[in-house]
């Protein structure tokens, strides 16, 4: 009988297209969402299994940046965590999307344009709606519901609001935010 590994078993890892990655020798850009948060970690493989090499929490923005898993949120946490990649030494990456499906806009692709942005070097090149990753998406539809519908606009952004942030104002937000990360250096909280 033919062993099957237990991930590839439970559909988690689809090891053809790790197998691809790791080839490439190049650390991984491995970007997770959860409902609240978005985790950006740069991955090296190492025969005893995989070493991060470093990472960013969407937690880290809180007092600069809402709390949400959202494209702006990704591409933030993606340009701290490539900050700190450059600061390790990183200077290329290749994208692992692990089993997300690649749509367009899709928060993974939106954390290797950050990447690069932020000065390292991939050979990714999907376009990417820049007025989504500045979160002019969120504005439209917060002021179009204040307008129409002040309670549903109450509680489909309550969060924002308990952390002091108003929704219609997230890409004057969102370029603060970027000016901070951009600006930070490795010693010293975002604040």
């Amino acid at each position: 009988m033919k062993r099957v590994f237990k991930r590839r078993r439970i559909g988690v890892t689809n090891y053809r297209k790790r197998l691809a990655l790791l080839k490439s020798g190049k650390p991984r850009l491995v970007v997770r969402k959860s409902n609240k948060h978005v985790k950006v970690q740069f991955i090296e493989y190492v025969p005893s299994g995989d070493r991060v090499i470093c990472e960013a929490n969407s937690k880290e923005l809180s007092k600069i940046f809402p709390e949400r898993a959202n494209l702006p949120t990704t591409y933030l946490t993606s340009l701290l965590a490539a900050k700190r990649a450059l600061a390790k030494g990183i200077k290329e990456f290749v994208l692992d999307i692990g089993l997300a499906r690649p749509t367009k806009n899709n928060f993974c692709f939106v954390a290797a344009k950050a990447a690069i942005d932020a000065g390292l070097v991939s050979n990714f090149g999907a376009e990417i709606d820049e007025k989504r990753i500045r979160g002019e998406h969120i504005k439209e539809y917060a002021l179009l519901l204040k307008k129409q519908d002040p309670e549903k606009y109450k509680r489909q952004f309550s969060e924002y609001l308990k952390q002091n942030f108003l929704p219609e104002e997230i890409d004057k937000l969102f370029e603060e935010a970027k000016k901070k990360v951009l600006e930070w250096s490795g010693n010293q909280k975002l604040s």
